[in-house]
């Protein structure tokens, strides 16, 4: 028989079923939060670090590109340890790891010394990023896997400016070793509120057997499409990663001469590039991947040629489109990555990841070359070859 308190009833069992949800993705917030915050921090503070250690810019950037390249070099195995150990202790042990190296990084008195620490931190990163993305596949209801995935990515994104942002305006106010102590903090507080808020793993089935995982790899690595997709990867992080490196020291040098706090605050467009990717999404689903690509590859391009008009304003601009038009491809690419690999989902992932930052960290590496000869306008010409390449292969090699 219905009776009028039913309806509320119902309220209540729904509300109730809500806050676990809502617990989760709070958790899955911080962990993106705190991974990001770490990875990208020292960015703003390479003209200062060619300075202080009387540094050329490509040894100054060696100190983001340790940490890229550790990543690159330890993704495909995080998801082993996480097949054996489970994701919630994975992610909490991998970002206690980082916690502890980026505050460990604040006692380098040299510039090898501080490679050294963020080389550290790089290795802790995957068991952050690859299982954390395998928690949320797992533990999500399937109506709910975008939406937490979006959660989780916001968190990063979050981070990546605010990591960047913090260590820019405490080094003129401190010295430059304040600002890796503030962050190490700030990861572990992240820490420990991630350990309480995040429900462990109920839907995990520990892997008994790495054979079948290895053989699933040697299928990836003979799919075309897949290969084409871990190009694109590399090519989306190199784009970034070289441009948002290299563009320090071109402000920081005449006529614009920012400091550290000023060229932090640059990395706000990240957050407009964060808001282009749902619509890019959207797009996608319209016009298919390739020429999803393809328009957001012109756009980036269009933001990188902006970029050498010597007008503040107009450097930005270009920054902002660079950013959106790179966030896109990221989208195309990422979402292609299932669609090409069809089984072994997850391997195929972790490949991807490898790639995505190798070619992060050829992309604070490489134009390094290129600026002592030819400055910015060099740095600009390699991302757009590079660019150009990236189309070309998603053209000729990718489906729709």
């Amino acid at each position: 028989m219905y009776t009028s308190d039913e309806p509320s009833r119902r309220l209540r069992a729904e509300a109730a079923n809500a806050r676990p949800e809502r617990r989760r993705r709070l958790a899955l917030f911080l962990v993106g939060f705190g991974a990001f915050l770490n990875l990208y921090a020292p960015q703003p503070l390479l003209p200062l670090f060619r300075s202080l250690f009387h540094a050329s810019e490509l040894e100054a950037s060696l100190t983001v590109s340790a940490s890229v390249l550790a990543v690159a070099l330890t993704a495909p195995l995080m998801g082993v340890v996480a097949d054996l150990m489970g994701r919630k202790r994975v992610i909490l042990v991998a970002m206690l790891g980082l916690a502890l190296t980026t505050g460990a990084a604040a006692t380098a008195n040299s510039l090898l010394a501080l490679i050294g620490w963020r080389f550290l931190q790089g290795v802790f990163i995957p068991g952050i990023l690859a299982v954390a993305m395998a928690y949320i596949s797992e533990e999500s209801p399937a109506d709910a896997v975008g939406s937490t995935m979006a959660t989780y990515v916001t968190g990063g994104v979050i981070g990546g400016f605010g990591g960047r942002f913090l260590a820019g305006i405490v080094a003129p106010h401190w010295e430059w070793h304040a600002g890796f102590l503030l962050l190490g903090s700030a990861t572990l507080l992240c820490v420990l509120t991630t350990g309480w808020l995040l429900p462990s793993s109920t839907k995990f089935v520990r892997q008994r057997s790495t054979a079948a995982s290895l053989q699933a790899l040697g299928r990836h690595l003979r799919n075309p499409q897949l290969l084409a997709t871990y190009a694109v990867g590399f090519n989306v992080l190199l784009t970034i990663v070289a441009a948002f490196t290299y563009v320090n020291f071109y402000l920081a040098d005449p006529p614009f001469q920012l400091g550290s706090t000023a060229l932090s605050s640059i990395f706000a467009v990240y957050l407009i590039g964060a808001a282009i990717t749902p619509r890019a999404g959207r797009m996608i689903d319209a016009i298919g991947y390739r020429r999803s690509l393809m328009a957001a590859v012109g756009v980036s391009g269009i933001g990188m040629f902006l970029t050498l008009i010597p007008v503040l304003a107009v450097v930005i601009a270009g920054l902002a489109l660079l950013a959106s038009g790179v966030f896109a491809c990221q989208a195309a690419a990422s979402s292609q990555v299932g669609r090409a690999a069809g089984h072994a989902r997850s391997s195929a992932a972790g490949l991807y990841l490898a790639l995505y930052y190798l070619g992060g960290a050829v992309g604070s590496v490489a134009p390094g070359l290129v600026w002592t000869h030819l400055g910015w306008p060099g740095c600009v010409a390699l991302v757009v070859v590079m660019q150009g390449f990236m189309a070309w292969i998603a053209y000729t090699r990718w489906t729709d």
